[in-house]
């Protein structure tokens, strides 16, 4: 569903990852209807696996490009989801410190949700699946989400999260 209506905000939804990152852009009207203004992922080489500094600079460089396309005014990112490998946790926070760093570089606010509070407050229900949290993203912006997108769609997810959170931030 487009409109003309001049948006007055732009909340970059970001789920971090190493080997793919999910992005979203939803943009907000003055009479605070949502759109989604972009929906995708980014994936990082793989050859390089065992230098992380390298996919850090990717993952830095990627966010820098989306925000010069997009001139996002705000970044919604996903916490990183408490497992029980150590390195990979490890891993995840370096990645999202690395969006965050770049965001705030760019003068942005930054607010961070858990994957509970995402699906809570898109579903209702803090343990929906992604499929489930996709559905109702479907319904709410009248889109239609590919499921081989599903970290583009939990970036959706949080970019929507942060409207429902804060409707008249600035």
């Amino acid at each position: 569903m487009q409109n003309n209506e001049p948006f007055s905000r732009l909340i970059l939804g970001i789920d971090p990852g190493t080997n793919v990152m999910g992005y979203a852009l939803v943009g907000i009207t003055t009479t605070q209807k949502m759109q989604c203004k972009a929906l995708g992922v980014v994936k990082f080489p793989t050859q390089k696996e065992e230098d992380n500094v390298y996919k850090l600079a990717e993952i830095y460089k990627s966010i820098q490009q989306l925000l010069q396309q997009h001139q996002a005014t705000e970044l919604a990112i996903e916490a990183p989801f408490y497992g029980q490998n150590i390195q990979s946790m490890l891993k995840l926070g370096r990645a999202q410190g690395v969006v965050i760093a770049a965001c705030i570089a760019a003068g942005m606010s930054v607010t961070e949700y858990m994957p509970k509070k995402i699906k809570m407050s898109i579903t209702g229900n803090g343990n929906a699946s992604k499929e489930q949290v996709a559905k109702m993203l479907e319904q709410v912006l009248k889109i239609k989400i590919d499921n081989k997108y599903l970290d583009a769609s939990d970036a959706l997810g949080v970019a929507v999260c942060h409207f429902f959170q804060h409707p008249h931030q600035p």
